[in-house]
């Protein structure tokens, strides 16, 4: 799928209230969850040890940190709109964020997006995105919510 252009305030309006789609599926490595693990100090052993993820989780394998999935939004979100004729965007802040199911290492997760709202506020756009990261094959997707963004068109 091609992601949707938007060079204007003009052209995010015309999606108001829509879906812009989907990205495509990206798989969760044992080796990312370990980089990212070391980047946040986050060794916790769901994350990061197989063997006892295996033998004494609750998932039978281990998960991805919740962060992590969140982190990998930006490039997840660049597959669903190109933005263009930007001086700037600047990740303004994540209302109603739920964790809602874990992922699981090597498991393939894509990012569903629909413009809530946008907004011009005084030659700034405000556009605030709902999300879900679904997890394939699984009906419950491992979170939710609206993502906001401010985009400064030159």
């Amino acid at each position: 799928m091609q992601p949707v252009i938007i060079g204007s305030f003009e052209e995010f309006e015309k999606y108001n209230g829509q879906s812009l789609g989907s990205s495509e599926y990206f798989q969760i490595t044992q080796e990312q969850i370990n980089i990212f693990a070391t980047a946040t100090h986050d060794h916790q052993w769901i994350h990061t040890d197989p063997a006892r993820a295996k033998a004494e989780g609750a998932f039978g394998n281990t998960i991805a940190h919740g962060y992590l999935t969140l982190s990998i939004v930006p490039h997840l979100w660049e597959q669903i709109v190109d933005v263009r004729n930007l001086k700037m965007m600047i990740n303004y802040g994540i209302e109603s964020l739920r964790f809602a199911n874990p992922v699981l290492v090597n498991s393939e997760v894509r990012l569903v997006a629909t413009l809530k709202n946008v907004a011009n506020l005084r030659g700034t756009v405000k556009a605030e995105v709902e999300v879900k990261l679904e997890i394939k094959d699984q009906k419950k997707p491992a979170f939710t919510g609206v993502l906001i963004f401010l985009y400064h068109f030159q």
